[in-house]
């Protein structure tokens, strides 16, 4: 499901796979002279109601960048708190999910997380396996040059003399997933910022002065009428797309 041709013959107007970046939650809590932490429970409030709109639009994957590998630099106490919001959201959220018949799963390296997060994140995979809704995929602690290189480190360690796109792509952390057709990026900035380098190749990207809290299903339906409004090549002429793909 990553190469360009198979995205082609399956284009569809809604978005198989959204990427985003949940950017501003500290910036919106600056601006209401509160807390950091504030926005980021807002933040948390935000990402349910994305998951429900996307469900609601039968997106099949929704890939979000919880906490990023250079994270890790933020102020301790920040990211003590990032870490117990992340545990209760598996705690409590989980189970919201799975009523829902949607899947969860984390990708990036788990070995600086504690134990409990850590078995946390198993019981909750484990529990939603089945599932056959909307996948949500958390990125903790991921960067994309880790994946990149992780996917490599495999192939060496299987004894691979030359490395292929394809090889490379079946092992990566979203290897099941259709690669993004959509990457979003809340808060004001327009970079990518080391995530799914690799997968977002071909994506449409979205950028948006709103922040994160305030990201609501009316800003997410504005970034599929974007996305709706672009002509999807992949390299090849206006002419050779199927006639539902190109612009009128």
């Amino acid at each position: 499901m990553n190469s360009s041709t198979q995205t082609i013959l399956e284009y569809t107007q809604i978005p198989r796979h959204i990427a985003v970046i949940m950017d501003g939650n500290g910036r919106w809590a600056k601006k209401r002279f509160l807390p950091r932490v504030v926005g980021h429970k807002r933040g948390l409030e935000a990402l349910e109601n994305m998951v429900r709109r996307c469900a609601e639009l039968g997106v099949r994957y929704l890939t979000v960048f919880a906490f990023s590998t250079e994270n890790w630099r933020r102020p301790e106490d920040e990211v003590s708190f990032l870490m117990g919001l992340f545990l209760q959201a598996l705690q409590k959220q989980v189970g919201r999910l799975h009523s829902n018949n949607m899947r969860l799963k984390v990708i990036g390296n788990r070995n600086r997380f504690n134990a409990e997060i850590c078995k946390g994140i198993e019981e909750a995979e484990a529990l939603t396996a089945g599932n056959t809704g909307l996948t949500l995929v958390i990125a903790a602690d991921y960067g994309g040059r880790w994946d990149i290189l992780q996917a490599a480190n495999k192939l060496v360690k299987a004894g691979v003399v030359e490395i292929t796109e394809e090889a490379l792509a079946e092992n990566l952390t979203l290897a099941e997933a259709p690669e993004p057709d959509l990457f979003i990026r809340t808060g004001g900035e327009t970079r990518v910022s080391n995530f799914l380098l690799w997968q977002i190749a071909y994506a449409e990207l979205y950028f948006t002065d709103i922040l994160w809290p305030d990201f609501d299903a009316e800003a997410l339906d504005a970034a599929i009428q974007s996305f709706r409004t672009r002509e999807r090549r992949f390299g090849r002429t206006s002419e050779q797309l199927p006639i539902e793909q190109q612009r009128g």
